[in-house]
Protein backbone atom coordinates (compact mmCIF):
# COMPACT_ATOMS: atom_id res chain seq x y z
CA UNK A 1 0.00 0.00 0.00
CA UNK A 2 2.80 2.43 0.72
CA UNK A 3 3.46 5.21 3.14
CA UNK A 4 1.33 8.33 2.48
CA UNK A 5 4.40 10.50 2.99
CA UNK A 6 6.25 8.76 0.17
CA UNK A 7 4.23 9.01 -3.04
CA UNK A 8 5.21 6.93 -6.04
CA UNK A 9 7.61 8.60 -8.44
CA UNK A 10 5.79 9.62 -11.62
CA UNK A 11 8.81 10.15 -13.85
CA UNK A 12 11.89 8.40 -15.14
CA UNK A 13 15.19 10.21 -15.46
CA UNK A 14 17.16 10.17 -18.72
CA UNK A 15 19.45 7.20 -19.34
CA UNK A 16 22.34 9.46 -20.30
CA UNK A 17 21.81 12.61 -18.23
CA UNK A 18 24.97 14.47 -19.28
CA UNK A 19 24.63 14.38 -23.08
CA UNK A 20 24.87 17.97 -24.21
CA UNK A 21 22.24 17.64 -26.95
CA UNK A 22 19.67 16.29 -24.47
CA UNK A 23 20.53 18.98 -21.91
CA UNK A 24 20.17 21.69 -24.56
CA UNK A 25 16.81 20.43 -25.84
CA UNK A 26 15.50 20.10 -22.27
CA UNK A 27 16.49 23.69 -21.46
CA UNK A 28 14.70 24.96 -24.57
CA UNK A 29 11.49 23.15 -23.54
CA UNK A 30 11.79 24.41 -19.95
CA UNK A 31 11.93 28.00 -21.16
CA UNK A 32 9.32 27.65 -23.86
CA UNK A 33 6.68 26.08 -21.58
CA UNK A 34 7.69 27.84 -18.33
CA UNK A 35 8.37 24.62 -16.44
CA UNK A 36 9.70 24.89 -12.90
CA UNK A 37 12.26 22.11 -13.16
CA UNK A 38 13.25 19.15 -15.30
CA UNK A 39 11.12 16.76 -13.26
CA UNK A 40 8.02 18.32 -14.84
CA UNK A 41 9.48 17.69 -18.28
CA UNK A 42 10.51 14.13 -17.36
CA UNK A 43 6.97 13.49 -16.13
CA UNK A 44 5.57 14.46 -19.54
CA UNK A 45 8.20 12.32 -21.28
CA UNK A 46 7.32 9.35 -19.08
CA UNK A 47 3.62 9.82 -19.82
CA UNK A 48 4.41 9.91 -23.55
CA UNK A 49 6.56 6.79 -23.21
CA UNK A 50 3.72 4.91 -21.49
CA UNK A 51 1.19 5.92 -24.16
CA UNK A 52 3.56 4.82 -26.93
CA UNK A 53 4.34 1.56 -25.11
CA UNK A 54 0.62 0.79 -24.84
CA UNK A 55 0.19 1.51 -28.55
CA UNK A 56 3.08 -0.82 -29.45
CA UNK A 57 1.66 -3.63 -27.32
CA UNK A 58 -1.83 -3.13 -28.79
CA UNK A 59 -0.40 -3.30 -32.33
CA UNK A 60 1.11 -6.70 -31.56
CA UNK A 61 -2.18 -8.19 -30.28
CA UNK A 62 -4.62 -10.29 -32.29
CA UNK A 63 -7.45 -8.37 -33.97
CA UNK A 64 -10.23 -9.43 -31.56
CA UNK A 65 -8.45 -8.11 -28.43
CA UNK A 66 -6.94 -5.19 -30.27
CA UNK A 67 -10.14 -3.37 -31.28
CA UNK A 68 -11.43 -2.75 -27.74
CA UNK A 69 -8.10 -1.64 -26.25
CA UNK A 70 -7.34 0.52 -29.27
CA UNK A 71 -10.63 2.39 -28.91
CA UNK A 72 -10.00 2.92 -25.17
CA UNK A 73 -6.51 4.36 -25.70
CA UNK A 74 -7.52 6.55 -28.63
CA UNK A 75 -10.65 7.72 -26.79
CA UNK A 76 -8.60 8.86 -23.81
CA UNK A 77 -6.07 10.72 -25.97
CA UNK A 78 -8.86 12.36 -27.98
CA UNK A 79 -10.68 13.47 -24.81
CA UNK A 80 -7.44 15.03 -23.57
CA UNK A 81 -7.09 16.81 -26.92
CA UNK A 82 -3.68 15.30 -27.59
CA UNK A 83 -4.89 13.57 -30.78
CA UNK A 84 -7.43 14.79 -33.38
CA UNK A 85 -10.79 13.04 -33.77
CA UNK A 86 -9.78 11.13 -36.91
CA UNK A 87 -6.57 9.70 -35.39
CA UNK A 88 -5.51 6.08 -35.69
CA UNK A 89 -3.21 4.00 -33.50
CA UNK A 90 -0.13 4.82 -35.60
CA UNK A 91 -0.62 8.50 -34.68
CA UNK A 92 0.10 7.60 -31.05
CA UNK A 93 3.59 6.48 -32.09
CA UNK A 94 4.15 9.84 -33.83
CA UNK A 95 3.35 11.92 -30.73
CA UNK A 96 6.00 14.16 -29.20
CA UNK A 97 6.48 15.54 -25.70
CA UNK A 98 5.32 18.94 -26.98
CA UNK A 99 1.88 17.45 -27.67
CA UNK A 100 1.52 16.65 -23.98
CA UNK A 101 3.07 19.92 -22.77
CA UNK A 102 0.57 21.86 -24.93
CA UNK A 103 -2.31 20.35 -22.91
CA UNK A 104 -1.04 21.60 -19.53
CA UNK A 105 -3.19 24.24 -17.84
CA UNK A 106 -0.21 26.58 -17.63
CA UNK A 107 0.32 26.50 -21.39
CA UNK A 108 -3.35 26.91 -22.23
CA UNK A 109 -3.73 29.90 -19.88
CA UNK A 110 -0.78 31.55 -21.64
CA UNK A 111 -2.07 30.68 -25.14
CA UNK A 112 -5.56 32.04 -24.33
CA UNK A 113 -4.04 35.38 -23.36
CA UNK A 114 -4.96 35.26 -19.68
CA UNK A 115 -1.28 35.81 -18.83
CA UNK A 116 1.60 37.64 -20.50
CA UNK A 117 4.18 34.85 -20.16
CA UNK A 118 4.16 31.14 -19.29
CA UNK A 119 5.81 32.03 -15.98
CA UNK A 120 3.06 34.51 -15.14
CA UNK A 121 0.48 31.86 -16.09
CA UNK A 122 2.09 29.51 -13.59
CA UNK A 123 1.98 32.18 -10.89
CA UNK A 124 -1.69 33.00 -11.54
CA UNK A 125 -2.60 29.30 -11.30
CA UNK A 126 -0.69 28.60 -8.09
CA UNK A 127 -2.13 31.74 -6.46
CA UNK A 128 -5.67 30.60 -7.24
CA UNK A 129 -6.64 33.13 -9.91
CA UNK A 130 -7.56 30.58 -12.62
CA UNK A 131 -10.67 28.38 -12.66
CA UNK A 132 -12.02 25.63 -14.91
CA UNK A 133 -15.83 25.53 -14.99
CA UNK A 134 -15.85 27.84 -11.97
CA UNK A 135 -13.65 25.48 -9.92
CA UNK A 136 -10.25 26.90 -8.90
CA UNK A 137 -7.33 24.72 -9.98
CA UNK A 138 -3.97 25.19 -8.25
CA UNK A 139 -1.87 22.78 -10.34
CA UNK A 140 -0.09 24.23 -13.40
CA UNK A 141 0.56 20.69 -14.65
CA UNK A 142 -3.14 19.78 -14.77
CA UNK A 143 -3.92 18.19 -18.15
CA UNK A 144 -6.92 20.02 -19.58
CA UNK A 145 -9.55 18.01 -21.42
CA UNK A 146 -10.73 19.26 -24.79
CA UNK A 147 -14.25 20.11 -23.57
CA UNK A 148 -12.87 22.03 -20.55
CA UNK A 149 -10.63 24.26 -22.63
CA UNK A 150 -13.18 26.94 -23.47
CA UNK A 151 -14.28 27.13 -19.80
CA UNK A 152 -10.91 28.36 -18.49
CA UNK A 153 -11.33 31.83 -17.01
CA UNK A 154 -10.29 33.91 -14.06
CA UNK A 155 -11.68 32.55 -10.79
CA UNK A 156 -14.93 34.15 -9.59
CA UNK A 157 -13.29 35.02 -6.24
CA UNK A 158 -10.18 36.49 -7.85
CA UNK A 159 -9.61 40.24 -8.06
CA UNK A 160 -8.50 39.62 -11.66
CA UNK A 161 -12.12 38.83 -12.51
CA UNK A 162 -12.67 42.61 -12.66
CA UNK A 163 -11.89 43.81 -16.22
CA UNK A 164 -10.57 47.09 -14.80
CA UNK A 165 -7.83 45.35 -12.75
CA UNK A 166 -4.42 46.92 -13.58
CA UNK A 167 -2.81 43.55 -14.36
CA UNK A 168 -5.57 42.69 -16.85
CA UNK A 169 -5.08 46.02 -18.57
CA UNK A 170 -1.36 45.27 -18.93
CA UNK A 171 -2.02 41.73 -20.21
CA UNK A 172 -4.58 42.90 -22.76
CA UNK A 173 -2.31 45.70 -23.98
CA UNK A 174 0.79 43.48 -24.29
CA UNK A 175 -0.11 41.63 -27.55
CA UNK A 176 -1.06 44.89 -29.26
CA UNK A 177 2.20 46.56 -28.24
CA UNK A 178 4.37 43.69 -29.53
CA UNK A 179 2.75 43.79 -32.95
CA UNK A 180 1.17 40.35 -32.65
CA UNK A 181 4.48 38.54 -32.60
CA UNK A 182 3.78 35.24 -30.83
CA UNK A 183 5.23 31.79 -30.74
Amino acid sequence: MGDPKKPKKKYETPRFPWRSDILQSELVLLGQYGLRNKRELWRAKTMLSKFRGMARSILSMPADKRARLESLLLGRLKRLGILPENAVLDDVLDMTVEDILERRLQTIVFRKGLAKTPHQARQLITHGHIAINGRVVFSPGHLVKKEEEENITYAPTSPLNNPEHPLRLIIEAAPKASGGEGK
